[in-house]
């Protein structure tokens, strides 16, 4: 790495503590319910509206139920609004209605937190169908994730009552009030002050039509043509038939956008307003807008953190965790930004200076160590943002974007997932420990026995389970094989890359494979259904046990979990079970064109 992108790393990661640590403080009053009086008189007639009483704490079904319920009612609203839009206002553009198998898979990935975009937003969707469908999922599944990492600090927090049974009677909390709160009084403030800014930066936000303005030159395209039943031409070889064209005209898309791109990122969703994500200038115009996307995207993972430290009577718990996922972050940062400033050596037979780095895919305004470093931030992060093509990585970069993922995206990862799934990590890392010393295993006071264990191995095995049977029936097919725009191991990198971002939920893609299509569109989005809850199920029932269990002293026996010590047994946890699973896929995706590219 330069010394420019050092920099960077340090100033990045100075300015997301400083913001982690107020924010986490209100985190924890609002996990805590430690709110002023005048929330309170706000939130009242909203509560009485909906007949929800928000101080009945409910067990860890009822909880779920009512995510599962008001998440799946999401899906079915986002669903509806895609396939009427045609009908509806709010579309200068003429937009028709989008095809069913794409707006099944929209409606579920938004729904989940995973905004996987098959599509061109600019192009597709209407103004209406962005801001009530795409952008109120984007809050509504944001507010989801921390309020499941809420129910489970509460698990922890909790001193328990004897004589229950820990499945059934553990309450964690209300759901109901859990999602007004985090949607009230976190994401809507923070979201308004960040769009504010972005507006201020140049980022657009307005309902004009779109604008068609005269280039500075002229633009030559292949424009395909058709036959008579309108249907495209084909050559004897079975491509399409093109005719040179050339115009000097260029249609610029308007629309809301800086108040989608605020939540877009302070949600880890990802979801872009245009087709180019952040690349495109009206979505991120400045330096500055690059800078403060980055840290929104870790902003709210890495404050809940501390607020869990606050919440269960010992920070030094929120340092820790926050210090194993920083740890494994740099190092993603230090090996993705070398190898793309590292170049491609193929290209050094063409004449290109390979020590100029990798520039191929990246967006020019930012240069290669602000491309990496938002790279690993956005697949660290459960977030599908990007400012670089992916797809144009080399082997080792996009190595990294697809570990970052697949270790369950728990290196910050997306509001409030990313921390409970690092705290399943934590829980499996003391059991690990006892088994070494053939003590039952504790966390926080709370013994961690054969029913947590269960729950453990489903949340850690969902996803692996996900993204290799989908990959697997992928490649095996005609429909799967079909989308491959790079043969070889590339292309097998593309359809592993696709699913490990539906089933973790991240959203972004290497966008060479073509997954607008009735196969990837369906087993996407059934990926991104079954990667959300069902691990978020598994993790709300272990909330619900650890509630009920009572809270045991320290003893001379008990593992120290806030110190250097296991912040390395957490790591190596991490990277041994979360890892361990995609290896073999690995070897014959990016490590076989890495070595290749060597070659």
């Amino acid at each position: 790495m330069t010394a420019a992108a050092w920099t960077l790393l340090a100033v990045f990661l100075g300015l997301l503590l400083i913001l982690a640590w107020p924010l986490g403080r209100w985190l924890a009053a609002l996990c805590e319910g430690r709110m002023p009086r005048w929330i309170a008189r706000i939130e009242a007639p909203l509560y009485r509206l909906a007949g929800v009483e928000p101080n009945a704490s409910m067990g860890w079904m009822g909880y779920a139920l009512a995510l599962l319920a008001f998440n799946a009612l999401g899906a079915l609203v986002v669903y509806g609004l895609q396939r009427l839009q045609a009908l509806l206002p709010l579309n200068p553009a003429g937009l028709p209605a989008v095809s069913g198998d794409s707006a099944f898979n929209t409606a579920l990935s938004f729904a989940t937190n995973t905004n996987c975009q098959g599509y061109a937003g600019e192009s597709t969707m209407s103004y209406l169908t962005q801001m009530l469908a795409l952008t109120v999922q984007n809050f509504l599944s944001a507010a989801t994730g921390i309020a499941v990492a809420f129910a489970l600090i509460r698990g922890f927090a909790a001193r328990g009552e004897a004589g229950r049974r820990s499945a059934r009677f553990g309450a964690i909390g209300n759901a109901w009030a859990d999602l007004t709160r985090l949607t009230l009084w976190l994401l809507l403030p923070l979201s308004f002050v960040l769009a504010i800014v972005f507006v201020g930066q140049g980022t657009i936000q307005n309902f004009d039509g779109y604008k068609t303005v005269t280039t500075i030159e002229a633009t030559v395209y292949q424009d395909p043509q058709n036959g008579p039943d309108g249907q495209p031409l084909k050559d004897a070889a079975g491509n399409p038939v093109t005719k040179e064209a050339t115009t000097q005209t260029q249609t610029l898309p308007m629309g809301p956008v800086a108040s989608q791109e605020a939540i877009k990122m302070l949600g880890t969703n990802g979801g872009g307003y245009f087709n180019a994500n952040s690349a495109h200038p009206f979505e991120n115009p400045t330096a500055l807008t690059n800078l403060l996307q980055m840290l929104a995207i870790f902003a709210i993972p890495a404050a809940l953190c501390l607020a869990f430290g606050q919440v269960v009577g010992d920070r030094r718990q929120g340092w820790a965790i926050l210090g194993a996922m920083t740890a494994i972050f740099v190092v993603g940062v230090i090996v993705a930004t070398g190898a793309e400033q590292a170049g491609n050596p193929l290209l050094a037979a063409l004449g290109v200076d390979p020590s100029s780095g990798n520039w191929e895919g990246k967006d020019l305004r930012f240069g290669i160590a602000a491309s990496a470093l938002f790279a690993v931030v956005t697949t660290a992060a459960s977030c599908g943002a990007v400012i670089a093509m992916h797809d144009s990585l080399t082997p080792m970069g996009g190595l990294v974007t697809l570990v970052m993922m697949q270790l369950g995206e728990v290196v910050f990862g997306g509001v409030g997932s990313g921390l409970y799934g690092m705290l399943v990590f934590a829980i499996l890392a003391v059991f690990i420990a006892g088994l070494m010393i053939g003590r039952t295993p504790e966390y926080l006071g709370k013994k961690i026995e054969v029913y947590e264990m269960k729950l453990i191995a489903i949340a850690i095995l969902v996803t692996p389970i996900l993204v290799l049977l989908g990959t697997a029936v992928a490649v095996s097919v005609e429909a799967g094989r079909a989308g491959i725009a790079n043969p070889g191991a590339h292309g097998f990198s593309e359809i592993l890359y696709a699913f490990t971002s539906a089933a973790n939920n991240n959203g972004s893609a290497f966008a060479g494979l073509s997954a607008n299509t009735p196969f990837y569109n369906t087993m996407l989005g059934v990926a991104t259904w079954l990667g959300r809850f069902a691990v978020m199920v598994p993790v709300l029932a272990i909330a619900g046990a650890l509630a009920a269990k009572q809270r045991l002293p320290v003893t001379a026996g008990t593992l120290p979990t806030h110190g250097p010590l296991f912040v390395v047994l957490l790591i190596g946890t991490v990277l041994l079970v979360g890892l361990l699973n995609y290896v073999p896929a690995l070897a014959l995706g990016p490590i076989v064109e890495q070595l290749m590219l060597w070659k």
